[in-house]
């Protein structure tokens, strides 16, 4: 008996071969976003660098700098990491605080939002959504009671508003609003009561046309939203030149590689935009598809949440799949016009090693996980 006790233990230990339905359709879509960065900015890139590769090659280096990492983190037992928490928020909340020193922050379309030394750059806001989400994870699991009260989810939102604070500051009001979105998202999962939960959402929602009011380009964005065509040439433009994107692409799309609006006319295009080319290019049915690899990663993912075998796992995972589907769902309605134009990569898809490298090595926490739990056989 306890022979097969020890070697069920070793077995959990080592890990099975978890979900690799999650894993296949992970390492799809980012190889896809390989394909259309470089679709989507081959002439910008040749007209910029002249090398029609530049931004395709960066991505598919950074697809295999993540899938590495992917793999690699997916063999380290994830309950190990329940006490990098506070050590992964200090590093976030200091990487976001070097953005501000001269020389070392990076300023591009008159924000800060990364750091580096010559070419080689980062973006902390990537990471300190993960950082928080280690966090709030261990948090809650050192002493599940503590979600019980408003005074013990305390600690979660103090950590909460100083990652936003900093990220406000760059300015970046899209990934504020990403990570405070995941952190009420995780606070509700955990269990909090609904009263705790009315105290939270009251001002979070009134929080937010303040921030708009705060900056003057806020508020032009917003009047760009509410009537691109006022101002065509400004404000926006973006937001038109997406529309006439996702118009163009009707049911079928212009085919891959035949955009018309890479050809300088989208501001974006490899990045923010780069659903709009999709759009395009593929058309409807094209678009629906990718949606529904991304929902497929979205049901798995949170799958291996709830049959995780314990609160850790459970909180981390619906950490990270939170962390994906809000970021997507805020791409999505900003590139249709749902929402103000803001600046925000679809994940996995986008150009941007940083995202993309991050993206990765999250999801291969959450395969580690499913390879933890369930060491016998795969996940149907």
């Amino acid at each position: 008996m306890k022979k097969s006790i020890s070697g069920n233990k070793e077995k959990k230990e080592r890990g099975g071969a978890g979900d690799l339905f999650f894993l296949a359709a992970v390492v799809l879509l980012a190889a896809y976003g390989v394909v259309c960065v470089y679709a989507a900015s081959s002439y910008n890139a040749e007209v910029q660098y002249g090398d029609k590769f530049f931004f395709g090659r960066k991505q598919l280096i950074g697809f295999c700098i993540g899938l590495v990492a992917m793999i690699g983190i997916s063999f380290l037992p994830y309950t190990k990491l329940k006490k990098t928490g506070l050590p992964a928020l200090i590093v976030s909340l200091v990487l976001l605080a070097l953005v501000f020193i001269p020389g070392v922050g990076k300023s591009n379309y008159g924000a800060t939002r990364w750091i580096g030394f010559g070419s080689f750059t980062i973006q902390p806001s990537e990471i300190a959504k993960y950082g928080l989400i280690l966090f709030i994870a261990g948090y809650f699991a050192k002493d599940p009671a503590r979600m019980r009260s408003f005074k013990g989810i305390l600690p979660v939102l103090g950590a909460g508003i100083s990652v936003c604070l900093l990220i406000i500051f760059e300015p970046n009001m899209s990934v504020t609003m990403c990570v405070a979105a995941i952190m009420l998202g995780m606070i509700f999962l955990s269990g909090t009561s609904k009263k705790a939960l009315a105290v939270l959402a009251v001002p979070a929602v009134l929080i937010v046309p303040a921030l708009i009011a705060a900056e003057p380009y806020r508020l032009q964005r917003l009047s760009a939203f509410l009537d691109p065509w006022a101002s065509p040439k400004e404000e926006g433009y973006q937001l038109i030149q997406s529309l006439y994107a996702i118009a163009n692409g009707n049911l079928f799309g212009t085919g891959l590689f035949q955009s018309r609006q890479k050809y300088r006319f989208l501001p974006f295009a490899e990045s923010d935009f780069i659903l709009s080319v999709i759009a395009e290019e593929t058309g409807f049915f094209g678009v629906l598809a990718l949606f529904a690899l991304i929902g497929f990663i979205l049901w798995r993912g949170f799958r291996i949440a709830r049959r995780c075998d314990n609160f850790y796992g459970f909180m981390l995972v619906s950490g990270i799949m939170l962390a994906f589907g809000i970021q997507t769902a805020l791409n999505a309605l900003v590139v249709s016009g749902c929402i103000p134009p803001t600046g925000l990569p679809l994940p996995l898809v986008s150009a941007g090693n940083t995202s993309l490298v991050v993206t990765m090595c999250g999801m291969g926490i959450v395969y580690g996980v499913s390879r933890h739990n369930q060491p016998k056989k795969n996940i149907r």
